[in-house]
C-alpha cells in the first residue's frame, strides 16, 4: 500500500512533471533526439575545412551563401572565447592549445583583425601554452593543408596500413573503431599532400614560440623513451619514401584499396545505411579534404552527399549564429527515454511507449560491419548505433541500452528484438570480462606511444560502464551470477574499483558515473549490497555528496583525480549519485532521500521554465537547467553536453525512488516479493 507521507506524494509530482515534459519533446515518429554540444573545434574545424576546399565562398548544397554561413559560424566561435583570451573543453578546463589555435585561425581568415583586443588576448594565451607548435597531431593537419607548417610536422600514417596483415600489431583491427574512420582518411591526406598556400597576411606566424619547432614532429612528452626514440625513426623514414612512392603503381595501387575502404563506409543506402564516414564530425571532415585531394569534382554524387551530410549537423541560435554538432544521439536518446518512462510507471499501453519502441525496432541493424573480424565463429547479430545511420559501427552501449528498454516494456515483437540483441552481447565480451563500445578488444599498450595516438583513445577498452549496464541488461533476461559471462563480468567490475571505491567512468563524467553504473549492474545479477566493496562504493558516493545533497564533478578529474569530489552541481550527476546511492543502502538512507530532495527542489515549474535568465536553454517546465558537459567523447581532449540528460537521468532517478519508497511500504512478504 502507497505511504500517505506528504514528501512522496510531492516527489511522484516531480516525477509526473518530468514525465510530462519528456513527452513533450517527443518526435511525431516517436523518437527523441536531444542537441549534441561539443566545444569550439566543431566550428574552427568547419571553417578550417571549407578553406582548404577552397569553398569558403562557395554557396551550400541548400543553395544560402557559403560566405554568409560561415560568418554566422564565426559569430559563435567568437562568443566561445573565454576571459583569459583561449578556448577551453569545458567551463573550467584549462586553456586547450589546439581549440585556440584553430579558433583564431579560423577567425582571421574570416577577417578578424589580429590587432584587435580579443585577437591580440587570444595570441597571448596561446603563448603561456605553448604556441601553436604545441598542437595535436590530428590539428597540425588543418595547419599542414593551408601552409601554416611543414609536412615534417604531421605524423606519418603511411596508407600501406591498409594492407597490413591481420597477425601485425599494428593493424586495422586492434585499433578503435572511431580512430579507424579517422587515420585512414588522415593516411591519404599524409600521403598526398594536398595544400593550399595563402596569403602572408593571412598566416598565422604571431602564434609560434619556436619557429623552428613548428616544422618538427612532436612525439608527447609521456612517451617512454625507447618507443620515442623508435616512432620517431619510423616517421623519419616514411617521410622519406613518401615521394618516391607516390610514383610508382604500387602506392596508387594501395590508394585505391584505402579509398574503396573509406568509399565503403560512406554515406550510403539500404543494409549498410550510414550518413557519412562513421556517422561523426572529425572523419565526415576528413573524407572531404581527402575527395579534394584525389581530384573529385564537387559536383560528383559521393561529394554532394558528404557535404549535406556534414551541413545537417548545422543548428542555428536565436542571435543568428550556427553552431554544430558532432553527430545526432537518437537512438541513445530514444533508448534511454523509453526504459526512463518505463522506470515510472508508463507501460506499453501507453501511445508514446508504443511509438517509440516501435521506432528502435525500426532501426534494428543485422548488417556484420568491423566488429565481426573480431567476433568468434558467425555469431547471430541484432544491435543498435548511436545515430541515426551507422549500420558498420553498431555499439555495447546502445544495443544494452535498448535492449534493455524493450525487454522492460515487454510484448513479443519487443522481446523478440531484445533476445537476439543478447545473442551479439554476448559474443562481444572481452576476455577480461569486461565490454568495450564498438569491438571486441584485446589492450595493446603500445598503440597508445604511436605518434597519432595523441587523442587519447587508439583502443577501444573494456570499460566499467558499459560493463554494469551490460550486466542490468542480461539481468533482464534472466542471467545471474551463476552464468560464466556475469561472473567474469562482475570480476572486471571489482578489479577496477579505486582505493576510495569509486570506479572511473569512460563515456560520462567521470568517476560519479563510472560508480553508479559498477554499482547498479552487480546488484541487479546478485551481489550483495552488504559486500564491503559495494558499501565502499557507496560510501564513496556519500562522501563526496554536497552539503545540500547534490553532486557534481568536474572533467578536470580526468587529469587529476584528486578533483573527483569537485565541480558545479548537475541534475544528471545528481541523478546517477542518487541512483548508484539507493542501490546500496535503499530509499530511506538520508543522504538518497537528500539527493532526490535536491531535484524536487531544482526542478522547473511554469515560472521559472518562462524566465530567459533562469532558463537559457527554453527547457519545459518538469525539466531541470544543466549548463555543464557530463558526457565523455576523448578523455582529456574531447568533452559532450548531452542537452536530455538534465531531463530523462533524474526523471530515472525520481522514478526508482519513488517505486523503491512504495515497495518499502508494503508488508513484508509483499514488499520482498515486489523489490525481486
Amino acid at each position: 500500500m502507497m505511504s500517505s507521507d506528504p514528501d512522496l506524494e510531492s516527489l511522484i509530482k516531480a516525477r509526473d512533471r518530468s514525465v510530462d515534459a519528456l513527452l513533450s519533446l517527443q518526435k511525431e515518429d516517436g523518437h527523441w533526439c536531444g542537441e549534441l554540444e561539443g566545444d569550439s573545434i566543431l566550428q574552427s574545424e568547419y571553417i578550417l575545412m571549407k578553406w582548404i576546399l577552397e569553398q569558403e565562398h562557395a554557396p551550400l548544397r541548400d543553395g544560402r551563401d557559403g560566405w554568409e554561413i560561415l560568418q554566422r559560424v564565426a559569430r559563435r566561435l567568437r562568443a566561445q572565447q573565454r576571459p583569459d583570451g583561449g578556448w577551453g573543453q569545458y567551463r573550467d578546463s584549462s586553456v586547450d592549445v589546439s581549440g585556440s589555435v584553430k579558433a583564431y585561425f579560423a577567425l582571421k581568415l574570416m577577417g578578424d583583425d589580429p590587432r584587435s583586443e580579443p585577437m591580440r588576448a587570444a595570441v597571448s594565451a596561446i603563448h603561456a601554452a605553448g604556441g601553436a607548435e604545441s598542437c595535436n597531431s590530428f590539428s597540425n593537419f588543418f595547419l599542414a593543408c593551408l601552409g601554416q607548417i611543414s609536412w615534417n610536422a604531421v605524423p606519418a600514417i603511411p596508407p600501406e596500413i591498409i594492407r597490413l596483415p591481420r597477425w601485425f600489431y599494428f593493424h586495422l583491427d586492434k585499433v578503435s573503431a572511431w580512430t579507424r574512420t579517422m587515420i585512414l582518411p588522415l593516411s591519404l591526406v599524409a600521403s598526398l599532400r594536398p595544400t593550399r598556400p595563402l596569403p602572408e597576411s593571412h598566416g598565422i606566424d604571431e602564434l609560434f614560440v619556436d619557429q623552428e619547432a613548428r616544422h618538427q614532429l612532436t612525439i608527447r612528452a609521456e612517451t617512454p623513451r625507447l618507443w620515442k626514440f623508435f616512432f620517431g625513426n619510423v616517421d623519419r623514414i616514411l617521410k622519406l619514401l613518401n615521394d618516391p612512392l607516390n610514383s610508382t603503381r604500387y602506392r596508387r595501387n594501395t590508394i585505391e584499396r584505402a579509398w574503396d575502404w573509406i568509399k565503403n563506409r560512406m554515406g550510403q543506402d539500404g543494409p549498410a545505411a550510414t550518413d557519412g564516414l562513421g556517422a561523426i564530425f572529425p572523419a565526415m571532415v576528413y573524407s572531404q579534404v581527402v575527395m579534394k585531394a584525389l581530384g573529385y569534382d564537387r559536383q560528383h554524387p559521393r561529394v554532394r552527399r558528404a557535404e549535406e551530410e556534414l551541413d545537417a549537423f548545422f543548428l542555428e541560435s536565436d542571435d543568428g549564429s550556427i553552431r554544430l554538432q558532432p553527430c545526432f544521439s537518437p537512438v541513445w536518446d530514444t533508448g534511454i527515454s523509453l526504459y526512463a518512462l518505463a522506470e515510472c510507471g508508463l507501460t506499453r499501453e501507453h501511445d508514446s511507449v508504443v511509438r517509440a519502441a516501435q521506432w528502435l525496432r525500426a532501426r534494428e541493424s543485422r548488417f556484420q560491419g568491423d566488429w565481426v573480424r573480431n567476433v568468434e565463429g558467425d555469431p547471430p547479430f541484432t544491435g543498435w548505433c548511436f545515430e541515426y545511420h551507422n549500420a558498420w559501427y553498431p555499439d555495447c552501449d546502445d544495443t544494452a541500452m535498448v535492449g534493455k528498454a524493450l525487454q522492460r516494456i515487454g510484448g513479443d515483437e519487443n522481446l523478440a528484438a531484445s533476445e537476439r540483441a543478447l545473442d551479439w552481447i554476448l559474443a562481444m565480451q572481452n576476455t577480461d570480462g569486461g565490454w568495450s563500445a564498438f569491438d571486441r578488444t584485446i589492450e595493446r599498450t603500445i598503440l597508445e606511444h604511436v605518434p597519432f595516438a595523441d587523442h587519447n583513445a587508439m583502443q577501444d577498452l573494456s570499460c566499467t560502464d558499459i560493463t554494469g549496464r551490460a550486466l542490468e541488461f542480461l539481468k533482464g533476461h534472466g542471467l545471474d551470477m551463476r552464468h560464466p559471462a556475469v561472473e567474469s563480468a562482475i570480476e572486471f567490475i571489482r578489479n577496477r574499483q579505486e582505493s576510495d571505491g569509486s570506479f572511473p567512468g569512460r563515456w560520462g563524467v567521470n568517476y560519479i558515473y563510472g560508480t553508479w553504473q559498477a554499482i547498479v549492474g552487480p546488484i541487479r545479477c546478485g551481489v550483495s549490497p552488504e559486500e564491503d566493496w559495494m558499501q565502499k562504493a557507496g560510501g564513496w558516493l556519500k562522501s563526496i555528496q554536497k552539503p545540500d545533497g547534490s553532486f557534481g564533478e568536474t572533467a578536470n578529474s580526468y587529469i587529476d583525480p584528486s578533483l573527483k569530489s569537485e565541480g558545479l552541481s548537475t541534475p544528471s550527476q545528481t541523478a546517477w549519485g542518487a541512483m548508484g546511492m539507493l542501490s546500496v543502502f535503499g530509499p530511506d538512507d538520508p543522504h538518497v532521500v537528500a539527493a532526490v530532495s535536491w531535484l524536487q527542489s531544482m526542478q522547473l515549474d511554469e515560472v521559472s521554465a518562462g524566465d530567459p535568465v533562469r532558463n537559457p536553454d527554453g527547457d519545459p517546465a518538469g525539466s531541470w537547467v544543466e549548463r555543464e558537459m557530463t558526457g565523455t567523447g576523448f578523455p582529456r581532449v574531447f568533452y559532450l553536453r548531452y542537452h536530455m540528460y538534465r531531463l530523462y537521468f533524474p526523471m530515472m532517478a525520481l522514478g526508482r525512488y519513488v517505486t523503491a519508497r512504495q515497495n518499502s511500504d508494503l508488508p513484508s512478504e509483499c514488499g520482498a516479493s515486489a523489490m525481486a
